[in-house]
């Protein structure tokens, strides 16, 4: 299993580790400290060695930051993680805080704390955040102070060791691309900006530049790292040395010097020393690598990292990798679903659920000569009042079996080497009542109608956001996350910088692949969600039309369950793509299905609707 469904932090044991944090703050001049969920990588995974705020708090989600003062400590997250964060924390200890409304910055403005002396690691927290911090701590006549070590390490006793897996090679019929054109694309990028280096600090977009993957956080197959990449087309990549042997060698030792983590302080002062001009992306770099720039007295200026537009929108190789991975990844639902449907309600726990799924896309992977290399993050497994919590994770103390006239919410996602899959579906289980069948109906309305539209360029996905909330809106009901997230190619399952929410500014190009993830929760009862998977295309030209059009191509091939749907709220033209939907499942799907079995049941759940 990729998946531990083992409790991996409980409440209770926060008290004495705050406590133990508080106990240090006198010797470091402070009375208060922020331990965000990040590493000095600033990825959304991070290994077992940096999960700092987890061990801490008991929270682990994959977004929050905790503040601890002396007499208080506020936990902030986000609407995915507000039941989470209830369940695995004590609330006598921790308060929780609003990360979106109300971040650690605003927190300070509005509770002006006197005498603040806020520590940070100026590894964990990028230039925009610190400059936030500082300018609230100045309006309330407080400090920050930057601090040479983490606390934290100090008293985490047992703390794990730094991955150390290899790295592995992406070959170019999967990339797309030789490492080659893309690091002399930044290059150019640079001399046309009269800049002398990048810093490349996201190890995805390192892993995307270099045409390597890696294994040392789980469910993103990148290799923690960093990278410079100068004017004159070379390159020195930051990785420990240990992690690059045999063909990954052959591979790297031609496009960059290969240098070990630590010597990034001496490459930046060189830099700074010669004053050349070095790009940083202040909302990716860690303030840390600032620090080292100005105090050799260098220059350099904020830029937004420059792989990530060009990572962002995939090539044709890039594109029909995917698509394999979804027939794939299509196939192995349907084993999956099948089974299930097999199975008597109330015999069936979350756990036994999310086993047999993750068992389902090795063994398809296995007959199609295409392994199941990880899934792509934990599979959320929730049955009933379990599927209210967004990000919810199966432990085996919170699952429970999925009993009749219940919903049950599986979101789970695949990691093969030729795509990244990431799939919701929400499944009656025996018979269900119809005012969650009417929920349910809204949210599909939402999900067809991202599914179905069609934009002119320059489109952002906060423009198509409410496109996906129109039918719960008028229902008098939201969702508290976005409606898609970008997706990468054999790699992050959260890519950046395309999104559907109210906050997604970048504009949508072809090429770009998202989630289309509308949903609904009712707190300790039920939650609904329906995630399909799409790519960014030029949509067929509208007959009349003035302007070219871009559209959606669906890319996942799943049933969606029609015993959750009153037809009568669908319009004929949700109904008829709803049909067409399922008709392109069962021809894709059929024959890849493991029997003939499944293949019956494909055929009974992508019936026409009416």
């Amino acid at each position: 299993m990729f998946q531990s469904f083992d409790v991996s932090s409980r409440p209770e044991q926060a008290a004495p580790r705050i406590a133990g944090l508080r106990s240090l703050f006198p010797a470091l001049g402070i009375n208060a400290f922020l331990v965000p969920r990040t590493d000095e990588y600033q990825g959304e995974y991070v290994p077992p060695s940096a999960e700092r705020l987890a061990w801490l708090t008991g929270f682990t989600g994959s977004a929050g930051i905790a503040l601890v003062m002396e007499k208080q400590a506020v936990v902030f997250v986000d609407g995915r993680y507000t039941t989470q964060l209830a369940a695995q924390t004590d609330a006598e200890l921790i308060t929780a805080g609003d990360l979106v409304g109300c971040p650690p910055p605003a927190w300070l403005g509005a509770h002006k704390p006197k005498g603040l002396k806020l520590g940070i690691d100026p590894w964990l927290h990028t230039p925009a955040e610190v400059e936030k911090l500082q300018s609230a701590l100045v309006d309330i006549g407080g400090e920050l102070v930057l601090l040479s070590e983490n606390p934290i390490d100090g008293i985490w006793a047992d703390r794990p060791a730094a991955p150390s897996a290899p790295v592995t090679v992406q070959n170019s019929d999967l990339a797309g691309q030789p490492a080659t054109e893309k690091i002399a694309a930044i290059a150019e990028m640079l001399r046309e900006k009269k800049a002398d280096a990048v810093l490349i600090a996201d190890s995805t977009s390192v892993a995307w530049l270099f045409n390597i993957r890696g294994n040392d956080v789980a469910h993103t197959p990148a290799p923690l790292s960093r990278a410079i990449v100068k004017a004159d087309g070379s390159a020195m990549l930051f990785v420990i040395p240990e992690k690059v042997a045999g063909e990954a060698a052959a591979h790297l030792e031609p496009l960059a010097a290969l240098l070990p983590p630590e010597a990034i302080s001496d490459a930046l002062t060189a830099i700074a020393a010669a004053g050349e001009t070095l790009l940083l992306d202040r909302a990716a770099v860690p303030y840390a690598v600032v620090q080292i720039v100005e105090a050799a007295g260098g220059k350099w200026q904020n830029a937004p990292d420059p792989v990530a537009p060009a990572r962002a929108v995939k090539n044709a190789a890039e594109q029909a990798g995917t698509r394999a991975a979804h027939l794939q990844d299509g196939a192995a639902m349907v084993s999956f679903l099948a089974w299930l449907d097999g199975q008597t309600p109330g015999t069936v726990s979350e756990i036994d659920a999310a086993s047999a799924l993750e068992a389902a896309r090795a063994e398809t992977g296995m007959r199609m000569q295409n392994p199941l290399r990880e899934i792509s993050f934990d599979t959320i497994s929730g049955a009933g009042p379990n599927a209210a919590i967004i990000h919810y994770r199966v432990t085996s103390e919170t699952s429970r079996m999925l009993q009749p006239g219940e919903m049950y919410l599986v979101d789970s996602g695949a990691q093969y080497q030729n795509g990244t899959t990431d799939i919701t579906r929400t499944l009656a289980v025996g018979e269900v009542d119809d005012a969650q069948k009417k929920l349910f109906t809204l949210v599909l309305k939402g999900m067809i109608a991202i599914s179905r539209a069609r934009f002119p360029a320059g489109t952002r996905g906060m423009d198509l956001d409410p496109f996906a909330r129109a039918a719960l809106w008028q229902a008098g009901v939201d969702y508290a996350h976005g409606t898609g997230h970008g997706v990468g190619s054999y790699l992050s399952v959260h890519e950046g910088p395309q999104r559907i929410s109210r906050l997604g500014s970048a504009e949508l190009k072809p090429g770009m692949i998202l989630s289309n993830e509308p949903g609904y929760y009712r707190p300790g009862a039920f939650g609904i969600r329906i995630e399909n998977l799409v790519l960014v295309n030029e949509a067929e030209p509208i007959e009349g039309g003035e302007i070219p059009m871009l559209g959606f191509e669906t890319l996942t091939w799943c049933p969606i369950d029609l015993r959750l749907i009153l037809p009568a709220l669908l319009s004929p033209e949700e109904t008829a793509w709803l049909d067409a939907y399922h008709g392109e499942v069962r021809e894709k799907l059929a024959p890849l299905a493991a029997s003939e079995a499944e293949r019956r049941w494909l055929e009974a759940a992508t019936k026409p609707l009416r």
